[in-house]
């Protein structure tokens, strides 16, 4: 058993361990989970009581998550005089599954981003993020039930590597100077220059996992969203590198568009899965006016940031928008929302993104059944139009309650 600094590892629980490529999950397993900043103490809480009930539900107490916290962000500042301690990289690498509430960034800390450091440093290299309606929620568009899709957002690359010369430094004058004289650039002195990389590796990966996923799933398309119109040698490639895989290593399993129409003159073939891809601006406006059309979006890191909150307004809202970030087999299932300081300890924020996160996170285990008992339940709570204030704010007629109600609400209409 591993010897930790102040993480106390629960006794009465088993790590999940990796066999045969695949995690073996134990009836006890132990989860990390980091409760977060702000915001973070309330929902987190709330979270774990609507998971915790219906593990026990669905499974008669022959299941049980045994909890074991750990700590980054302020808690984590308090306790190591850091922000991002080892022995929480340590514990989740060891445990592969966690749970994580919003966290903090410090100002000047080092530190682009907590999450962004966690991911990059785990190897967490797609971002998972379904995006799915719930009856009764108010919505800006006509039909929001059209819009069911899941994001893989690749994690590790594009402007998110953060390579960056501030404009009049030395070094930004250097790298301007050489582009100018050797590559033929004519880019203004007093500007500021980021570079992004983007890899085959890293694309491959990204469109690898997604395809798998509509497999395991039987959903119908993954579309490749790009801006490869303008930055062929990136974008472009990230969409060239897509079906490069899709096309060697699934070749029985899909179709791509061009063949759909050469081929099937635009009939899909039962049980195949086209592969397909769109501009990042086409795909902004296919999401409003043909959602349907769509069932999974793999996109370029900064592609997916933006259009993951877009689709996410459309069905309630970041409250509503869970999230995952995944590498090969370590999942850390986390709040899509930031910390919000001036609500926290207040028990009113929506707890919605980190119990759906932790239905996400329910399913990856492989319990399925308790992940659709909480979905059901949010769904049935929903309607009976109790809901905490940024919901209410959206529907008429609808009771008000506080984050730990919302969660009383949800357990009581598990079936």
């Amino acid at each position: 058993m591993a010897k930790y600094k102040h993480i106390v590892v629960p006794t009465e629980g088993q790590p999940i361990k990796v066999k045969n490529k695949k995690l073996a999950v134990p009836d006890r397993p132990i989860i990390p989970v980091i409760e977060g900043d702000g915001i973070g103490r309330d929902i987190s809480k709330a979270t774990r009581r609507v998971v915790d009930a219906a593990v026990e539900k669905s499974f008669k107490g022959r299941k049980k998550i045994a909890w074991m916290d750990i700590y980054a962000g302020e808690k984590a500042y308090e306790l190591y005089r850091e922000w991002l301690p080892q022995e929480t990289m340590d514990a989740i690498s060891k445990y592969y599954v966690a749970l994580k509430g919003p966290l903090t960034t410090p100002i000047g800390g080092g530190f682009r981003s907590l999450n962004v450091s966690m991911r990059q440093k785990m190897n967490l290299y797609a971002c998972v993020r379904p995006v799915s309606y719930f009856k009764g929620v108010g919505s800006p568009v006509v039909h929001p039930e059209r819009l069911n899709v899941v994001i893989f957002r690749e994690n590790t690359e594009d402007v998110y590597a953060g390579i960056e010369w501030k404009k009049g430094t030395k070094d930004v004058k250097k790298v301007i100077n050489w582009l100018n004289k050797n590559m033929g650039t004519s880019i203004r002195s007093d500007s500021g220059i980021g570079i992004k990389p983007m890899s085959v590796t890293g694309t491959k990966r990204l469109v690898r996992k997604a395809i798998n996923y509509a497999i395991a799933r039987k959903l119908p398309s993954v579309t490749l969203v790009h801006k490869g119109n303008i930055m062929k040698y990136t974008e472009g490639a990230f969409r060239d590198w897509g079906y490069q895989v899709a096309i060697k290593e699934f070749r029985n399993k899909i179709v791509t568009e061009d063949e759909l129409w050469a081929k099937y003159k635009g009939k899909m073939p039962k049980g195949k899965i086209l592969i397909k891809d769109r501009i990042a601006d086409s795909i902004f406006q296919q999401v409003l006016t043909r959602p349907d059309e769509y069932s999974i979006l793999a996109t370029p890191n900064l592609n997916g940031d933006y259009l993951s909150d877009a689709c996410a307004a459309q069905v309630g809202g970041l409250g509503m928008a869970p999230g995952a970030n995944i590498g090969d087999y370590i999942g850390l299932f986390e709040a899509t929302h930031g910390t919000a300081p001036k609500y926290a300890d207040k028990d009113v924020i929506n707890p919605g993104s980190l119990i759906l996160s932790a239905v996400m996170m329910l399913e990856y285990l492989g319990w399925g059944k308790a992940a659709n008992m909480i979905r059901d339940a949010i769904q049935k709570t929903i309607q009976k139009k109790t809901v905490t204030y940024d919901l209410h704010r959206q529907m008429k007629g609808a009771r008000k309650v506080g984050t730990s109600e919302f969660a009383t609400q949800i357990i009581k209409n598990m079936r």
